[in-house]
This record gives C-alpha cells, sequence and structure tokens, in this order.
C-alpha cells in the first residue's frame, strides 16, 4: 500500500501550484483520501477531503475554502490538490492519507487516517 505525493516545490504569494497523490497496491473502496498540512513547528492540520468511491464529497478546512479543490481521478488512481491565491501561511509539507471512514466530522480527525504518504513540501514566498 502506498500513497506518493509530489506537487510541491517554490511559488509566490499569489500563485498557484497542484499537489499529485498516487495511489496503489489496494483498494480503496469506503476510504476518505485527505490532505493535511504541517508548518514548522506546528500541528498537523486537515485540508480537504474526498471519498474515493461514489459520489464525491469533498470537505475543506474554512481556511482554504474558495482557493483549493480536492479531486480525484479514479481511472488514474490519483488524487490532486489544486491550491490557488497562495499565502505565505499556507508554506509547509503537505501530505495525502487514506482514512476507512466517511462524514465530515470523521473526516477531518487525523489520527483517523491510517495510511500516510511522504510529504511534499510547498513554500510561498511573499
Amino acid at each position: 500500500v502506498q500513497l506518493q505525493a509530489s506537487g510541491g516545490g517554490l511559488v509566490q504569494a499569489g500563485g498557484s501550484a497542484r499537489l499529485s497523490c498516487a495511489v496503489s497496491g489496494r483498494t480503496f473502496s469506503g476510504y476518505t483520501m485527505g490532505w493535511f498540512r504541517q508548518a514548522p513547528g506546528k500541528e498537523r492540520d486537515f485540508v480537504a477531503s474526498i471519498n474515493w468511491t461514489g459520489g464525491a464529497y469533498a470537505y475543506y478546512a474554512d481556511f482554504v475554502k474558495g482557493r483549493f479543490t480536492i479531486s480525484r481521478d479514479n481511472a488514474k488512481n490519483t488524487v490532486y490538490l489544486q491550491m490557488n491565491s497562495l499565502k505565505p501561511e499556507d508554506t509547509g509539507v503537505y501530505y495525502c492519507a487514506a482514512a476507512p471512514v466517511e462524514g465530515e466530522m470523521l473526516v477531518k480527525m487525523v489520527s483517523l487516517y491510517t495510511i500516510w504518504g511522504q510529504g511534499t513540501l510547498v513554500t510561498v514566498s511573499s
């Protein structure tokens, strides 16, 4: 089972970036795929999530609503995070993860995610 995140880098404030999370090794039916970020010296925060199968239900942290969009391509086994209007405070290591839960309250709980990919660093310069 593997989640492979990519797409990070240095971006100017106001710019955009798209992160990808390649999913392999097992079926994730009934799972939720999430993106989290961790700034230096801070806890890992929920950013966005989407269920892997069925109708696409997406949830977002308040601090990214209207700027970030999560999507999935099941044929390519990939989850994306499109990030627009980036701010310096969006800087951090972004992780993709999978949780065997659904529902808005549960998918925002970091502790329920059981499978994690390596992070990808996003740096937003002012």
